[in-house]
């Protein structure tokens, strides 16, 4: 069974999960797809983008400062390849970023780390798969620990948010700002409270899609079949207990 998506929950079932079918998805199509949009996102907030847009068109010239990004700090939550690349992403832009996994090794942090991280970052990025210990892990009491500075990124999937705990902390002003490309329910309906929160940005679950992105699905598609067919080792195998292929 393959999924042209790097998130595999929306297909585990304990069916599925005890069954000996081997699952694979479509890791590595969007890393980079997704790392530029984050990087956007960080640049949009700094240089205030979204409120120039606002001003332009009602004819209003507001002179403001922006934000330098070089000497932040970012903490990016998930591991994985599209984690990866987004980190490497910011460190372009000079941006010093922790990378937080489901197990500490070099270069990477432990979730015991993260509350310290989140402390003191400018940036959070979530881009953890979703699992039994992911699912709602920035509540009210994480968005606590943010600093009132911060600016909060989801790009990983919308159950990683408790969103009411998102929209009392955006309300309350506990940190600046906050982007959402994904939702617990999709698509966010026309009477969502969150298309009003002072400073969130909604983007429709697009942070991945990107011109040519089908083509490259089915080439990988085809790859894997290919492999399959001829009984050679498959690339993108799943591990079904932890709900995302191994890291490398």
């Amino acid at each position: 069974m393959h999924t042209a998506s790097a998130g595999v929950d929306h297909l585990m079932c304990p069916e599925l999960t005890m069954s000996d079918t081997v699952v694979t998805n479509a890791r590595g199509i969007f890393d980079q797809p997704i790392a530029e949009y984050v990087a956007a996102l960080v640049l949009a907030m700094a240089k205030d983008l979204p409120r120039t847009l606002d001003f332009q068109r009602s004819r209003q010239w507001r002179h403001r400062e922006g934000q330098r990004v070089a000497g932040t700090r970012a903490c990016v939550v998930g591991s994985g390849p599209i984690g990866r690349t987004i980190a490497r992403t910011l460190k372009a832009l000079d941006i010093t970023t922790a990378l937080v996994g489901r197990v500490p090794r070099t270069g990477i942090h432990g979730p015991d780390d993260l509350d310290r991280l989140l402390s003191r970052a400018d940036w959070v990025i979530a881009a953890a798969p979703l699992t039994e210990q992911t699912h709602g892990m920035f509540d009210l009491r994480r968005f606590g620990v943010m600093q009132p500075s911060a600016r909060f990124i989801n790009i990983g999937r919308g159950q990683l948010v408790v969103e009411e705990a998102l929209a009392e902390a955006l309300t309350k002003r506990w940190f600046a700002g906050a982007a959402l490309d994904v939702f617990e329910h999709e698509p966010l309906t026309p009477d969502s409270p969150l298309w009003e929160l002072p400073g969130l940005i909604v983007s429709p679950h697009m942070s991945g899609d990107t011109v040519g992105w089908r083509d490259e699905l089915g080439r990988q598609f085809v790859e894997l079949y290919e492999r399959w067919e001829a009984g050679r080792p498959l690339l993108n195998v799943v591990d079904k207990q932890r709900g995302y292929v191994p890291g490398r």
